[in-house]
C-alpha cells in the first residue's frame, strides 16, 4: 500500500512538472522572457502557486527546466523521425524540410527569448550552457546515423548539417521582420540544391579529403 501511494505521489509530481514546463514554453513563445512571471505560469498550467514554488524556486529555475524539456522533446522527435525512416533512404529534401519545420515551428523562437538573457546574466548562462551542449551532442549522434546511410564521413556530415542549422537560425530570426514565404522558399530551394551536390560528391567540405559514397543520395 505504501509503495503504491509513493508511486502515485511521484507520478503526480511528474505530471505537475510537465504541465508547468509546457505552460512555460507556451508563454515564452507567446509573450517572451521579459514579460514572463511565475504567477502567469501557474495560471497557464492550472496549478496552485504552492505547487509551483514546491517544484521551482524562481523564474530562472522553471525557465531552465522548460528549455531542457523542449530540447529533449525535439531530440526524441528527431530520433523517432530517423528511426521511422530506417527502411528507406531519407532524401536530402526530406532532411532539409524536416529540420526547417523543427526550427520554424517554435524551437528557434524559444531560443530567441533566452539568448539575450544568457548574454547579460552570467549565472543563468552558466546553468544553461550544459543543457544546450547536451542538445547539440545528441544532434551530432543523429547526424552520424544519417551520414552512415549515405556512406559519408560522419564529421563531414556533422559540419554540413550544423551549417544547415545555423542557416535556419538566421532565416527564422528574419521571419520576425519579413513575412515573405516565397523568399524563404527560394532560400530553402537553393540550400537543398547545394546539399544534393555535397552528398552526391561525398560531402567534400573545405579542404577535407573527399569521401566517395557507394551509392548516390536519393533526391526528391
Amino acid at each position: 500500500m505504501t509503495v503504491r501511494i509513493v508511486r502515485k505521489q511521484v507520478e503526480k509530481s511528474a505530471e505537475t512538472r510537465r504541465r508547468i514546463m509546457e505552460a512555460t514554453v507556451r508563454l515564452l513563445l507567446r509573450q517572451g522572457y521579459s514579460r514572463l512571471t511565475t504567477s502567469a505560469i501557474s495560471k497557464e498550467a492550472e496549478v496552485s502557486r504552492g505547487a509551483m514554488t514546491h517544484h521551482y524556486d524562481s523564474k530562472e529555475d522553471v525557465v531552465i527546466a522548460a528549455i531542457e524539456y523542449q530540447l529533449k522533446q525535439s531530440i526524441e522527435t528527431t530520433r523517432k523521425y530517423v528511426d521511422q525512416n530506417a527502411d528507406r533512404d531519407l532524401s536530402v529534401d526530406d532532411i532539409i524540410d524536416y529540420l526547417w519545420r523543427l526550427m520554424a515551428d517554435g524551437l528557434f523562437y524559444m531560443t530567441l527569448e533566452y539568448l539575450p538573457e544568457m548574454r547579460h546574466n552570467a549565472p543563468f548562462k552558466t546553468r544553461l550552457v550544459p543543457v544546450i551542449q547536451g542538445f547539440h551532442s545528441s544532434l551530432n549522434e543523429i547526424w552520424a546515423v544519417i551520414s552512415r546511410r549515405y556512406n559519408a564521413d560522419p564529421k563531414h556530415a556533422e559540419v554540413v548539417l550544423n551549417a544547415t542549422m545555423c542557416l535556419f537560425r538566421g532565416m527564422v530570426a528574419q521571419t520576425i521582420v519579413r513575412s515573405d514565404p516565397e523568399y524563404f522558399d527560394e532560400l530553402l530551394s537553393l540550400w537543398r540544391q547545394l546539399l544534393r551536390q555535397m552528398f552526391a560528391t561525398g560531402l567534400e567540405v573545405g579542404n577535407s579529403p573527399r569521401v566517395t559514397k557507394k551509392k548516390k543520395a536519393h533526391v526528391s
